[in-house]
């Protein structure tokens, strides 16, 4: 799991936009009167302020107030149990964000499954439905962190009794029809929460949702290492890495004059030599997860003629060597763990490298501090995608066809109904519905309109017809390309 795996679950679905006179709006609608008028970003049919009808629901506080054209955004604390099963056992709080257009709109349930930008952004379903968009920090992902932090209780059952809370306590302002969504993690959160409390959503988006079912059998990785884009691209990418590992003692060198001067260490991997290796063994799943083929002329063409500072920027763009250090592992150790105890984790053989692997690819125990126990629960992935196949009900899956992570995906069974699986051809795992072909892009978004209960007449008569029913706006629906990697969905 490494670096890879978390940066583009946000690409995938936080998009944004704002127009030329943004600015000059965001400063009109903050100056509005307390109570609002019955227009864009108003609270119709009531003339209390949404914010202290928000604020009115037991345990909920403000962290902030920004303003948006056309909405109202806020920066919210819930009081979560940290036991949903004991709640006397003691409470944290957990963030929240909310993008309030009215409350007579659908409202979107948006997790990546890791930290709540804090920032305005509107997820692809919620641009398609006009909607508002409550959207949740992940529950262990700091700040949203009970103190003391006991470990068995992040898991995806706790984490979807915190949605099914949020969504609890904000349905009796938001009467109208919500959609749960995300990417990568997000998606499987989705996927999770529809498992568990399959009553709350009308409709449920999930990009890009990796699905390891059983976590020892990971051949269906191999399978899409050997035929993903190429051979003339694939034969550069793991020229590359072999490289970096034919050249360790340089390279390493180089890794440690870097970790000097950052202030790295490598207490939780335990030594250079295995955090180095980590970022080399990601080399070529992390740039199919965030790259196109097309983008492979960037790749070094003859690696064993490269000098050592072109294999190292290479490894370092796509990988990025900061991912295995402590620091760099730090944000993500609610991820690994659980990925070592639920979720399950990719292991690929790599056969090009031969045997310059010392270590081979390290599980997710390896990048979680030793104080914390972690113990594999192999029936939990299992019953979620036997769940799915069997109750799948208002669902859609979107993959990319060169996104590793989609070499292990949800599939529906007999039991489905009204669900589907897409794929975006040539796609990574930014792969979304704008994405793909014209036939299926249509029948996704008239799918995600009607579950949403917007769908115009047009759209119900003839699904051709679907389009999103917000404009596009430049910052609230932009491509949140973060800077991390590691192996992460």
């Amino acid at each position: 799991m490494r670096k890879a795996l978390r940066g583009f679950l946000s690409l995938a679905v936080l998009i944004g936009t704002v127009s030329a006179t943004g600015a000059s709006a965001g400063a009109a609608t903050a100056a509005e009167p307390t109570a609002f008028r019955n227009t864009a970003g108003s609270d119709s049919g009531t003339s209390t302020d949404i914010k202290d009808r928000i604020l009115a629901i037991p345990g909920m506080s403000l962290i902030e107030e920004k303003p948006y054209a056309g909405y109202r955004y806020f920066v919210l604390g819930y009081t979560q149990p940290i036991d949903h099963r004991h709640p006397s056992k003691g409470t944290f709080q957990q963030r929240i964000t909310l993008l309030h257009k009215d409350t007579s709109r659908p409202t979107v349930f948006y997790t990546s499954g890791y930290n709540v930008s804090t920032n305005p952004s509107r997820s692809e379903p919620t641009r398609i439905v006009d909607g508002n968009q409550v959207s949740l920090e992940y529950r262990f992902f700091t700040p949203s962190r009970p103190a003391p932090a006991d470990w068995s209780k992040l898991d995806i059952w706790q984490a979807a009794s915190d949605q099914h809370r949020v969504f609890t306590a904000l349905k009796r302002i938001y009467s109208k029809n919500w959609l749960t969504t995300g990417g990568s993690k997000g998606g499987m959160t989705a996927t999770y929460f529809e498992r568990f409390y399959p009553k709350d959503m009308d409709g449920v988006v999930a990009y890009v949702a990796p699905n390891d079912v059983v976590n020892k059998e990971d051949s269906a990785y191999d399978r899409f290492f050997d035929n993903v884009g190429t051979k003339e691209c694939r034969d550069k990418l793991n020229g590359v890495q072999r490289e970096a590992l034919v050249r360790r003692e340089p390279l390493e060198k180089k890794y440690q004059e870097y970790a000097a001067a950052n202030g790295y260490t490598f207490q939780t991997t335990g030594s250079l030599d295995r955090a180095y290796e980590a970022v080399v063994m990601d080399y070529v799943w992390a740039y199919w997860q965030y790259s196109l083929l097309s983008d492979c002329d960037t790749i070094p063409a003859d690696a064993r003629n490269a000098p050592d500072q072109a294999i190292w920027d290479s490894i370092d763009s796509i990988s990025g060597f900061s991912a295995y250090t402590d620091q760099g592992l730090e944000t993500y150790t609610p991820y690994y763990y659980q990925a070592g105890t639920q979720l399950g984790s990719p292991s690929i053989t790599q056969p090009w490298l031969g045997k310059l692997s010392r270590y081979g690819y390290q599980p997710p125990r390896n990048f979680v501090p030793r104080s914390i126990p972690m113990k594999f629960q192999p029936s939990v992935m299992r019953d979620v995608d036997s769940w799915v196949k069997h109750h799948a009900h208002h669902m859609l899956y979107v993959y990319g066809q060169n996104d590793p992570w989609g070499a292990e995906r949800f599939r529906l069974g007999a039991g489905a109904r009204d669900s589907y699986v897409m794929t975006v051809a040539g796609g990574n795992h930014g792969s979304n519905v704008a994405g793909l072909a014209d036939d299926d892009k249509a029948k996704a978004t008239a799918a995600i309109l009607r579950w949403a209960g917007v769908a115009p007449a047009a759209v119900q008569d003839d699904p051709a017809k679907a389009k999103p029913l917000a404009a596009f706006d430049a910052r609230l629906d932009k491509r949140d390309v973060r800077n991390e990697r590691g192996l992460r969905p």
